[in-house]
């Protein structure tokens, strides 16, 4: 917030104005919450997004500074502002026979999540510095919600978990400012300080600690707390290299984020409430095929493993919270992201993009993902950009996440263990613009 702030108190006029206003938003749908490539977003910004995420060797505007800091080199005075409507289509199935999940089918509805995205970039043509940008986006989150349903299983009380309606609401926002060089011809380098804001909500767990006895290290803390906040600090860099007239290389990440605790939730994730944020690093390359068509190709990693509330097997003995306890069983995913950019005229822009990830989650921590249905692997994307006059761009971007589906054991019941099988599916769409002001040009 104090970044958002700080900026909009320059006298920048009329962008100031539209800067403030567009943080004002960030921060109010900042519990908005997202899902990807396990909870990670897999783009910010009309452009990424419509790359499926592609791009850290091939920047043209000032979302890259969530991306490759290095590419902002490459990038003029502009605004981009955009939001994007996600629907979340997923749900579990339960054969009858017992155990405490709720029999039959049930659908998750946690309503579309609204998530916007604004990043603003100034040319200074410095000796130390040729670009500064701000930018604010959403880096993940999860978002769930099933009704308070009738349960033959619970021996009181009813939900899918015995404990009332249930769900997940998880927001990772970051909010950076990066400044970019081209220390020698072709070659840039970016560094985008990061702060990190996280809010968590869980609802529906209550009944595990009253069912199962000595189950968390502090039932008062498990779950049904209300919104918690957690807080942290970091740094990304990144690299940009024409290593010919057509061809371009580029990599950026960042180390893990440490992050304060849920205090509110220390009695289920493991450490005492600590929930990180995993390191990620991609790199890529992006191919002038012809003077108007760019292919890109990256490769992506993300560093989930690190990160015990969101690594530690479901499978873990008991109690939950203690550093050893069970987690979400969350595996290292591996993303490789392929894009294509077609200038086809001045104004029109056409671009297409599509993802893969390796599986999130294991069979044995389907039964816990009830709760968050991070389990899609597949994006296809596609978007365009229209200039609308002089300086002003219009961007649209859609995605859609074919369903998967993880099958695995109910835990925590003895004999006869029945099989629970979660799924999710994915649509978005995106809309955006992109102003260009005056100042130095590149």
């Amino acid at each position: 917030m104090s970044l958002c702030i700080g900026l909009s108190r320059q006298r920048m006029g009329a962008l100031a104005a539209g800067l403030a206003m567009a943080c004002s938003l960030m921060l109010a749908a900042s519990t908005a919450a997202r899902a990807a490539e396990a909870y990670i977003q897999n783009g910010a910004g009309a452009r990424e997004k419509a790359l499926a995420g592609a791009g850290v060797a091939s920047s043209t505007d000032a979302t890259a500074a969530g991306l490759n800091p290095a590419g902002l080199t490459n990038v003029g005075n502009q605004f981009n502002a955009s939001v994007s409507f996600l629907n979340l289509d997923g749900g579990y199935t339960a054969p009858p026979g017992g155990g405490i999940n709720a029999d039959g089918h049930h659908d998750s509805d946690p309503g579309w999540v609204v998530i916007p995205n604004l990043a603003v970039n100034w040319r200074v043509n410095s000796p130390l510095i040729d670009a500064i940008a701000f930018t604010a986006y959403g880096n993940g989150g999860v978002a769930t919600h099933y009704k308070d349903i009738a349960n033959a299983n619970c021996p009181f009380g009813s939900g899918v978990f015995c404990g009332g309606p249930l769900g997940i609401k998880m927001a990772q926002s970051f909010y950076s400012l990066a400044f970019a060089k081209e220390i020698s011809r072709g070659l840039s380098v970016g560094v985008a300080p990061i702060f990190a804001h996280q809010q968590l909500k869980v609802e529906g767990g209550s009944a595990f600690p009253v069912l199962i006895p000595g189950i968390s290290s502090d039932p008062a803390n498990f779950s049904n707390n209300g919104t918690d906040h957690s807080w942290g600090a970091s740094l990304r860099a990144g690299l940009e290299w024409k290593i010919a007239p057509n061809l371009r290389f580029g990599v950026a990440g960042h180390p893990r984020i440490f992050m304060t605790k849920f205090d509110k939730y220390r009695g289920l994730l493991p450490e005492q409430g600590d929930l990180d944020i995993p390191a990620t690093i991609q790199a890529g390359v992006a191919y002038d095929a012809t003077p108007n068509l760019t292919l890109m190709a990256d490769y992506k990693r993300i560093w989930f493993s690190s990160i015990a509330a969101l690594h530690n097997p479901s499978t873990n003995a008991p109690p939950f919270g203690a550093d050893a306890g069970p987690g979400f069983g969350v595996q290292d995913v591996d993303v490789i992201k392929l894009g294509l950019e077609w200038r086809r005229s001045p104004k029109l822009t056409l671009r297409a993009g599509y993802s893969y990830n390796t599986a999130p989650i294991k069979s044995r921590d389907a039964d816990i993902n009830t709760i968050t249905l991070g389990v899609v692997q597949h994006h296809i994307t596609g978007g365009l950009k229209y200039q609308l006059t002089q300086k002003w761009d219009l961007e649209l971007a859609a995605m859609y996440a074919p369903r998967a589906t993880v099958s695995g054991t109910e835990l925590f019941v003895g004999p006869p263990p029945r099989n629970v099988e979660i799924e999710m599916s994915q649509f978005e769409f995106t809309v955006g613009a992109v102003y260009r002001f005056g100042g130095p040009s590149k």
